[in-house]
C-alpha cells in the first residue's frame, strides 16, 4: 500500500509539471498576456501574440531534417525577442540522452518497418483510442473540436510525427526528420498550455502556491471562434483541480499509447515480439519522449512495467472524470470510428474498426468511449469467426512455418484502407517537407507485400485493398 501511495504522489505532482524548457520558451516569446484579457475581451488586446504564434509555426517550416534543425539560423525579418528563445531552445535541446541504445532504436526502426502497415492498423484501433480516455486529454481535444470535425487532420498530425520518428535513422541520422518533428510538438504542447493558462505554467503553478483559486474564467467573446488557438484561448482553466493541462502524467501517458499499447495490440492478435524486441521498442519510444520533455521517472523500461503503469494513469483518469459534469469521450471515440467507417468500402465490412477496435482495447475502454452502438448480426459472426478462425489456423501451420500469420494478413487489409484514406491520401499530404513525404511513400510502396507471407497470399490481398490505385497516384 505504501509503494502505490508513493506513485500515486509522483503522479499527482507530475500533473503539477510540465515540461520547464519549452514553456520558458514559448512565455519568452509571447510575453505576458495583458491584464485587459482577465477582463476585457477585446482583441486587439492580443493581436500581438497571434502574430507570434504564426511566426513560430512560419519557423517550423525551415525545420525540415535533423541536420537542419541542428545548424539552424533564423532569416532576416524575425523579430530579436523571437529568434533569441527558439536559438536558446534548439541548443538546449538537440542531443539524445546518454542511455540512449543506438542498436535498440534501430531495432525497433526495423520492426516498424516490417510490421508496417500493421502498425498502421493498431495506431487507428488500439493507440488513439486508448489516449482519449484520460478526460482533461480529450477536453483540450474536444474544445479546437479536432477530432469531433477534423478527425483526418488529428489522424494526420499524429502520422506526421510517427512516420518520422520510426523511419530508419529517425532520431539518429542527419538526414532523419524524427528530431525536428519532435521539437515542433512539444513546442506546440507549451504554446497550447500557455493559450489555456493565458500564462506560463511556473507561473500559474506559483499562484496556486500562493493560496490563489487557480481558476482561468473563459472568455464568452471568442468562444465562438473557429481560429484553434483562439478557442484554446478562450476555453478557461481550474488548474487547482485539474493540474495543468498537458502536464506530464499526461504527456507520459500518451508515450504509453504509441509503444506500450501497440505492443499489448501485437500481443492480443497472437503476434507479439520477442521480450528483447519489445524493450528495444519501449526504449526507442522513451528515447523519443525524452526529447518531447517527459520525465524519465515516467517511463517504463520492460513490459511489466508499461503495463502497471498504464493501468495506474487510466485508473486515475476514470476517477477523475467523475467529478465532471460533461464526459467529451464519447463524441470523441464515435468520431475516429466514423472515420475508420468511412473508408471501408463494403457494409458488411464497414463495423469492423468498430469491433476491432473494442477486441484491442477491451470493455473498459470501448465503454469510455461509447463504443456501444449496435452492430449487425452478420457482420459481428464473420469478423469473429475470421478471428477465430486465422488464429487457429495460424497455430497450426507455425509448428513447420514460424512467421507464417494470417491474422498479420488480415489486419494488413484492413491498415492498407486506413491508410490510404486517411493518412496518405495524395489530394491532402502529410504536412511533412517534401523529401519526408518521398520517403514514406517509398516506405509505403515498400509495404506492399508482406515479406514474411507466400506469394500467393499477397495475391490475394491485392484484390482485398487499394494498393494499385496508390502506386497509380504516386507514379501520376
Amino acid at each position: 500500500m505504501a509503494m502505490k501511495d508513493a506513485e500515486n504522489d509522483l503522479l499527482d505532482r507530475m500533473q503539477f509539471r510540465a515540461d520547464l524548457l519549452a514553456d520558458d520558451t514559448m512565455a519568452a516569446i509571447m510575453g505576458p498576456w495583458s491584464d485587459a484579457a482577465h477582463a476585457f475581451p477585446q482583441a486587439p488586446e492580443w493581436e500581438k501574440q497571434w502574430k507570434k504564434i504564426a511566426a513560430v509555426t512560419k519557423i517550423f517550416g525551415d525545420w525540415t531534417s535533423n541536420e537542419n534543425l541542428s545548424a539552424w539560423q533564423p532569416t532576416a525579418g524575425v523579430a530579436p525577442e523571437i529568434c533569441a528563445p527558439l536559438l536558446q531552445y534548439v541548443a538546449a535541446s538537440r542531443t539524445l540522452p546518454e542511455w540512449a541504445d543506438a542498436k535498440k532504436m534501430a531495432r525497433a526502426e526495423k520492426l516498424f518497418m516490417d510490421y508496417g502497415v500493421l502498425s498502421v492498423t493498431l495506431l487507428f484501433c488500439a493507440s488513439l483510442p486508448e489516449c482519449y480516455v484520460i478526460p482533461d486529454l480529450s477536453a483540450v481535444l474536444h474544445v479546437t473540436g479536432q477530432l469531433e470535425k477534423h478527425t483526418d487532420y488529428r489522424v494526420r498530425s499524429t502520422g506526421a510525427m510517427i512516420f518520422p520518428v520510426m523511419m530508419h535513422g529517425g532520431m539518429t541520422d542527419a538526414t532523419g526528420g524524427g528530431l525536428a518533428q519532435i521539437f515542433k510538438v512539444r513546442l506546440i504542447h507549451a504554446t497550447i498550455r500557455n493559450l489555456i493558462l493565458r500564462d506560463s505554467p511556473k507561473d500559474a503553478v506559483a499562484h496556486l502556491t500562493a493560496n490563489a483559486l487557480g481558476v482561468v474564467p473563459p472568455l464568452a467573446a471568442v468562444s465562438d471562434a473557429t481560429n484553434m488557438h483562439q478557442m484554446l484561448f478562450a476555453h478557461g482553466w481550474k488548474t487547482r483541480e485539474d493540474g495543468l493541462p498537458c502536464n506530464q502524467e499526461e504527456l507520459a501517458y500518451t508515450l504509453l499509447t504509441f509503444s506500450y499499447v501497440f505492443l499489448r495490440g501485437l500481443r492480443t492478435l497472437g503476434l507479439g515480439f520477442t521480450r528483447s524486441d519489445e524493450e528495444a521498442y519501449l526504449h526507442t519510444w522513451n528515447v523519443a519522449g525524452h526529447m518531447l520533455g517527459i520525465d524519465r521517472a515516467l517511463m517504463a523500461d520492460t513490459m511489466d512495467g508499461a503495463e502497471k503503469l498504464f493501468a495506474q494513469m487510466q485508473a486515475r483518469g476514470r476517477a477523475d472524470q467523475q467529478d465532471h459534469a460533461t464526459d467529451p469521450r464519447p463524441d470523441l471515440g464515435n468520431a475516429l470510428i466514423n472515420a475508420m467507417k468511412s473508408v471501408i468500402p463494403l457494409n458488411l465490412f464497414k463495423p469492423f474498426p468498430q469491433l476491432m477496435t473494442c477486441h484491442l482495447v477491451g470493455a473498459a475502454t470501448s465503454k469510455d468511449l461509447g463504443l456501444t452502438t449496435s452492430v449487425p448480426w452478420l457482420s459481428q459472426i464473420l469478423f469473429y469467426t475470421m478471428l477465430w478462425v486465422s488464429r487457429v489456423i495460424d497455430s497450426v501451420v507455425r509448428v513447420v512455418w514460424p512467421e507464417f500469420s494470417i491474422t498479420r494478413f488480415l489486419m494488413r487489409i484492413l491498415g492498407y484502407h486506413l491508410i490510404t484514406k486517411l493518412m496518405m491520401d495524395q489530394t491532402r499530404p502529410l504536412k511533412l517537407p517534401q523529401h519526408l513525404l518521398n520517403r514514406i511513400s517509398e516506405v509505403v510502396e515498400n509495404w506492399s507485400d508482406d515479406k514474411k507471407a507466400p506469394g500467393w497470399l499477397n495475391s490475394v490481398e491485392d484484390r482485398f485493398t487499394t494498393r494499385g490505385s496508390w502506386n497509380s497516384a504516386r507514379a501520376k
